[in-house]
């Protein structure tokens, strides 16, 4: 088991962590890490996973700059030293923008 897994927390996430931007973590996968950090700062459980306990859609994890999709998803093992990132998937963006670029799906909405 790792005692040490460095868990990087995003900002928009950093509420739910009393402000902490990373956190050390024990586990043996990146699944049981993120468990540890869930069952520590409560408030992320939701964010992290879904109602079966398995990782929110809207979640990107990494493992060494890896993405665990990648590799063995929340089974991938950790060891002393390895960092964990989580980053929110971001989507969206302004019509209004895309408005002021041409983009073929504003010129269609336009009046």
């Amino acid at each position: 088991m790792a005692d040490k897994v460095s868990v990087r927390i995003p900002t928009p996430l950093r509420g739910h962590t009393d402000g902490a931007s990373s956190v050390e973590l024990p586990g043996t996968t990146v699944g049981e890490v993120l468990q540890e950090l869930a069952r520590r700062h409560e408030k992320l459980r939701g964010r992290l996973f879904d109602d079966k306990g398995g990782l929110n859609r809207f979640v990107n994890v990494f493992l060494n700059d890896e993405d665990i999709r990648f590799l063995q998803g929340l089974d991938s093992k950790v060891k002393d030293g390895d960092g964990v990132k989580l980053v929110p998937a971001i989507a969206g963006g302004s019509w209004a923008r895309s408005r002021r670029c041409g983009s073929t799906e504003a010129r269609r909405f336009r009046a």
